[in-house]
């Protein structure tokens, strides 16, 4: 397998809606496995394609707690959000070394074409529910740090440069 390298903010793919997927192919089930390579050596919970360049709606989450329990999705959607929310603490090795208290909804529906080609209908909750939301943002073009007022995103942003001399 092959560890893919992170694009770094402020790379304007980062910012770029991924095109949607067609057909579940070997080569989307290879870039799969190798997203969940690179996830696990992070470590994290979650990787979408854009994340490495890739500008596909691809994506995987693991927050299993003895790893190997990958959810791979193409197109996902979320359906469904609790009233419920949570906070995270959520990062992102895009730009590293810094991260932010996030809230989300605590549960959400996601529909989403898995490794098979068939179109799925699941339910997430608590950290998976957290790292799905946060891996179809970045589909989106969407950084966790969107989700922060103004001056919460642009002292995150300066801290990381500031790390990153």
């Amino acid at each position: 397998m092959t560890l893919r390298p992170f694009v770094t903010w402020p790379d304007a793919r980062l910012r770029t809606p991924a095109a949607a997927v067609g057909p579940i192919t070997d080569d989307i089930r290879t870039l799969w496995d190798e997203m969940i390579e690179t996830m696990d050596a992070m470590p994290g919970y979650g990787l979408a394609a854009p994340q490495i360049g890739v500008m596909l709606r691809l994506a995987v989450v693991d927050c299993s707690t003895e790893r190997g329990q990958a959810i791979r999705l193409a197109n996902p959607e979320v359906v469904a959000v609790s009233d419920d929310t949570t906070d995270w603490d959520e990062a992102s090795p895009n730009l590293p070394g810094v991260a932010a208290k996030i809230t989300r909804p605590a549960e959400v529906t996601v529909s989403f074409i898995d490794r098979d080609g068939n179109r799925v209908t699941r339910d997430f909750s608590g950290l998976w529910a957290t790292s799905v939301q946060h891996q179809i943002d970045h589909l989106a073009g969407v950084m966790y740090f969107d989700h922060l007022s103004s001056i919460k995103r642009q002292m995150l942003v300066k801290k990381a440069r500031k790390q990153k001399r």
